[in-house]
């Protein structure tokens, strides 16, 4: 039985033209930004956390498989995710840089098993990984939330058209909002799925942070 086979140099130009049309895209969506860390201690930037299940609470990030925290992300049995602020542009570009100690002069605590969490995020969760697939050029974990908590109330720090921006709630906006359970699994949490290292609300509800640079 004959089977049609993509020739190789038209597989490259296809993937090519998917990965511009992907990039293009993204930035019109607006992605909530969040800081992952492990055991190590390692950390990271990333824009892909979202939310799974709520029955069994499960939650999921991406990271590269090329990035420098890859490895400690593979041998970890937890993490934390860290939900941003706009005061926290500063340190999300931290934690994106490379050659640079990410953790240096950032105020955290460390679990038994080494799981580091700072104290300067508004909001944040740890999960135990209970699964990782490759996708791509990342891999996808999903972990089992089993702790956390919101320090303090603030406007989440967003990742939109290459610049850090903040959530403004629209005067037409219902209140109060449906919750997850109202709108299916993941819905309310769904920030995007592009991994970062170093992976909305529509743009009309979106102002400029302070700070902001890199995509």
């Amino acid at each position: 039985m004959s089977r049609n086979i993509t020739p190789p140099r038209a597989q490259e130009t296809a993937n090519a033209i998917g990965e511009t049309i992907l990039r293009r895209t993204l930035r019109r969506h607006a992605a909530g930004v969040t800081i992952i860390t492990v055991a190590g201690p390692a950390g990271f930037t990333a824009t892909s956390f979202t939310s799974v299940s709520l029955e069994p609470p499960l939650v999921s990030f991406c990271v590269a498989s090329a990035a420098s925290v890859a490895g400690a992300v593979q041998r970890a049995d937890r993490f934390a995710v860290h939900l941003l602020g706009p005061d926290d542009a500063e340190l999300a570009d931290r934690f994106a840089r490379s050659g640079v100690d990410r953790f240096a002069g950032t105020a955290g605590a460390y679990g038994p098993d080494g799981l580091p969490v700072l104290t300067a995020a508004p909001a944040w969760l740890s999960a135990r990984i209970v699964a990782r697939h490759r996708a791509g050029d990342h891999v996808l974990v999903v972990g089992a939330v089993d702790g956390g908590g919101v320090r303090r109330e603030a406007p989440a720090l967003l990742r939109h058209d290459g610049a850090y921006a903040t959530a403004k709630r629209l005067p037409s906006s219902p209140s109060p909002s449906p919750s997850p359970s109202e709108e299916g699994p993941g819905t309310a949490a769904r920030a995007g799925r592009r991994g970062d290292d170093g992976s909305a609300p529509p743009v009309r509800s979106a102002r400029p942070a302070r700070t902001g640079r890199r995509e």
